[in-house]
């Protein structure tokens, strides 16, 4: 509910004149502390724990970074009464993005899937996203016509996120402590910096005429597109665990991981990658299959968690 307030805040009241170079500057520093946090909380012990299973992360990354950005840019190329031109290198980028950490765990342990595996494959998502998002979202925009990503874009991605990343895992033996006992605290800063972001890429949208290219009827279309290809994914993450004869924890891991998209990795890494007034429109799906896969996975997570046998077949690590 707070990113939609940034967009009508920015609808209404967006950022100009003196106030938009104060804002440029607090947006990159915002960048930079999303992506120090995501260094400082990432466990090596998590990620080697749950990494023996090879053949589970390998599904899970193949759905993430294969399969999802092939539909999302069969998406893109629907007639623009389907899907408006304007939003499909939003959906591409959707397409690329690593998959989300929090909601992913949280939802595997109500589900009673296999926590401990789904640790390590979020987390080996999102860092192998930091690299492979930006290459992906280059090849597939220019194949679909839309310019793909300028070298500068993936320089920036080095220095804004990368680096600021690498420097919170190293100094993680100092700090993590800290960060894990301020935990609370430091989400409200991290989910901040997030707000941040939208907030000036849609002042920048809005002045650069977004409402006027977009209406209620294109929203409603966008809403459309992201329920039928998390529907997609979702079925076929399941047909796919399924076929591997996967434990249902493993493939509660695989359907979730394999389905979801960061907002957190998204946001910042959009606001790095398309400078201007088109990055509001490129977060807009984003932000719109968010909500919408929560909102999903929430009621399949709750039906996994209630089926008989649930906590025989719960992952250890889920107590």
């Amino acid at each position: 509910m707070l990113i939609f307030g940034m967009v009508i805040l920015a609808s209404f009241v967006p950022a100009r004149g003196e106030v938009r170079p104060i804002l440029d500057v607090a947006v990159k520093v915002g960048i930079g502390l999303v992506f120090f946090l995501h260094g400082a909380r990432l466990s090596r012990e998590a990620v080697i724990a749950g990494a023996t299973q090879w053949r589970l992360h390998a599904l899970v990354l193949a759905s993430t970074f294969l399969l999802f950005p092939v539909l999302a840019l069969s998406a893109a190329g629907l007639p623009a009464w389907i899907l408006p031109a304007s939003l499909a290198p939003g959906v591409i980028f959707l397409g690329c993005l690593p998959s989300t950490i929090q909601s992913s765990i949280g939802f595997t342990a109500i589900a009673r899937g296999n926590v401990a595996a789904t640790v390590a494959a979020a987390t080996a998502s999102n860092l192998i996203g930091i690299f492979l998002t930006p290459v992906l979202a280059g090849l597939f925009l220019h194949r679909s016509g839309s310019g793909g990503i300028p070298l500068e874009g993936l320089q920036a991605i080095l220095l804004q996120l990368l680096a600021p990343f690498l420097a919170g895992h190293l100094l993680r033996p100092w700090i993590g402590r800290f960060v894990a006992r301020h935990a609370k605290s430091l989400s409200r800063l991290d989910r901040g910096s997030i707000l941040l972001v939208v907030y000036a890429a849609f002042s920048d949208a809005v002045t650069g005429g977004l409402w006027s290219r977009l209406g209620a009827l294109d929203i409603a279309r966008l809403i459309l597109v992201c329920s039928v290809l998390l529907a997609l994914v979702l079925g076929l993450t399941l047909a796919a665990a399924r076929a591997a004869r996967l434990s249902t924890p493993d493939e509660i891991t695989l359907v979730f991981c394999g389905s979801k998209k960061s907002l957190a990795s998204g946001v910042p890494m959009a606001g790095v990658l398309f400078p201007g007034d088109a990055l509001g429109l490129v977060l807009l799906p984003v932000m719109v299959f968010h909500q919408i896969q929560l909102m999903v996975v929430a009621v399949i997570a709750q039906r996994y968690g209630e089926r008989p046998g649930a906590e025989g077949d719960a992952s250890p690590a889920t107590g």
